[in-house]
């Protein structure tokens, strides 16, 4: 008898688009086949530079993260992108990783997590920065250095035990930025690398890099 909440394979769905566009995108998913998501807000830094002339630096973005298993995902993908154009500039970037298991979903098993994954090679990889507030565009700076062409940031906040300070006596979290850029694999080494060494990230309390494979992706301009 099979059991259709074994899911060998699931998937993270990471969308980013302008402001404004994650709910209606949600809806869109949710006929596809996805059960839900979460949208975070962010903006994003592609030619921030040059934008900073014209006022339109702060180009506000909306980042829908959501869970299914491969083949949802992908179908649903595909969907989203005849309907969105993610292939047109300025339409939205996706892309899926992977992730052992789904917790506090009913519709996904948990039991996944010590599973061994396959070594499959992947074009691109997602680099995730966390430093503290005001760094993060020294980190696209950083990361356009060696050839990264922008990057995506979201506000966030510190819990670590030595990293809170005191007002009022009132425990005060520091704010965080983080800082998610797409890249091609072969780049990416580089583009860590510069990161590090720039941000000085091997001291202690300058922040955390994690990469991740993609697995899928749309809307990426070489």
């Amino acid at each position: 008898m099979n059991n259709k909440m074994d899911i060998v394979e699931i998937e993270l769905i990471c969308v980013i688009v302008n402001y404004g566009m994650g709910s209606k995108m949600l809806k869109s998913a949710k006929h596809h086949g996805i059960h839900g998501g979460t949208i975070s807000l962010a903006k994003g830094t592609i030619n921030s530079r040059i934008l900073d002339y014209i006022g339109l630096s702060d180009v506000r973005k909306e980042i829908l993260y959501m869970v299914a298993d491969k083949q949802t995902a992908n179908q649903a993908l595909d969907k989203l992108n005849e309907e969105y154009k993610f292939c047109k500039p300025n339409h939205g970037i996706a892309f899926t990783t992977s992730i052992s298991a789904a917790v506090g979903m009913s519709c996904y098993k948990c039991d996944q997590l010590d599973k061994e994954r396959g070594e499959e090679a992947t074009m691109y990889k997602v680099i995730t920065v966390i430093v503290d507030k005001g760094k993060a565009e020294d980190v696209v700076d950083a990361a356009m250095k060696a050839g990264s062409k922008g990057g995506t940031i979201m506000n966030g906040r510190g819990s670590g035990i030595h990293e809170t300070s005191k007002l009022f006596s009132m425990d005060i979290e520091p704010e965080k930025e983080i800082v998610i850029i797409l890249s091609e694999t072969a780049m990416t080494e580089a583009i860590v690398t510069s990161i590090r060494q720039d941000l000085k990230m091997d001291e202690p309390g300058k922040g955390i890099i994690y990469i991740q494979d993609v697995n899928k992706t749309y809307g990426i301009y070489k």
